[in-house]
């Protein structure tokens, strides 16, 4: 990784979930001189991440174990174009999966542990997954009331906590369908379900935890310079072995993502979103304000950044 670039203690750097990944999203960074990164990954974790990136499908990238590790891929390659370009953000915030991302971009987690932690952690959540239909649905709209009465159904759970009135909930297709048709009476203004592999942050994935942490202990977890700030509490934090239990607990806890922005000192007036980009931009947005507001969606847009 470069590590010429200069502190940037008004900048933080963005690193999305699976969610953020479309079909064909690497052709914008296939010529960057860190595509080295998916050939690494690819090598230690014995997935074709370069496939992945260039030539899957949206349907084939639903899968989560391969979207988990193409996405990670993308953001470590775009990241490390950020750095090229003289600026090291020194906060870091990744929404789910991109906590890891994070992670090792921040130095505490090494590239080959994070490549290999994810695609366990992927198949761990694809085997949870195979056990219980399961969904997530974006709600919209909600209020205080909304939630309280959204907390009080059978089989569904908060996963994502996005934005004011900007929810994501987990839980068994069935609950799930009858939450979208009795949307409006819970108070929520639009109800849409996701294309996900299943139902993410919640108990239904506590069949994973074995596999996630049996992966975790494996992993040295190392101090760092940069604040990093955790997605279970919203809580900014530095390196460390702290790390192991919070992204135990992420696997079945709701991701604290407006909690998390809000951590962000007022001095903090610059943001980029690591590749795949777009989604993390509009959320942050809404909760605070930014002079500047980097998420390229390839090299070309890498030329906007200044130090």
């Amino acid at each position: 990784m470069t590590v010429h670039a200069a502190w940037c203690d008004d900048a933080v750097a963005l690193f999305p979930g699976q969610g953020s990944l479309a079909g064909g999203a690497g052709r914008a960074w296939r010529t960057s001189p860190h595509w080295s990164v998916v050939e690494r990954i690819s090598e230690v974790t014995g997935e074709d991440v370069d496939f992945l990136l260039l030539h899957a499908s949206d349907e084939e990238l639903v899968r989560t174990d391969r979207a988990q590790l193409a996405t990670f891929a993308l953001s470590q390659v775009s990241y490390r174009e950020l750095l090229d370009r003289g600026v090291r953000p020194r906060y870091l915030l990744g929404h789910s999966l991109g906590e890891f991302s994070a992670l090792v971009a921040a130095g505490v987690i090494s590239l080959d542990d994070g490549a290999t932690l994810i695609g366990a952690r992927g198949r761990a959540m694809v085997n949870a997954a195979a056990l219980t239909e399961g969904a997530m649905v974006a709600l919209m709209g909600g209020d205080h009331d909304a939630r309280v009465r959204l907390e009080s159904l059978h089989d569904v759970w908060v996963a994502n906590v996005n934005g004011e009135g900007q929810i994501v909930a987990s839980g068994t297709r069935f609950a799930l369908e009858a939450l979208v048709a009795d949307s409006r009476e819970l108070g929520f203004r639009r109800a849409t379900l996701l294309a996900v592999g299943g139902a993410f942050h919640c108990p239904l994935m506590l069949p994973a935890q074995p596999g996630l942490d049996d992966a975790l202990a494996r992993v040295e977890f190392e101090e760092t310079e940069h604040v990093v700030i955790a997605n279970v509490d919203g809580l900014a934090r530095g390196g460390g072995a702290q790390w192991r239990a919070l992204l135990s607990a992420q696997l079945t806890s709701p991701v604290e993502f407006l909690s998390a922005t809000r951590a962000l000192p007022d001095s903090v007036r610059r943001s980029f979103e690591a590749a795949p980009s777009g989604i993390l931009t509009g959320l942050t947005k809404r909760i605070r304000s930014f002079d500047v507001q980097w998420n390229p969606v390839g090299l070309d847009e890498m030329n906007e950044v200044a130090p």
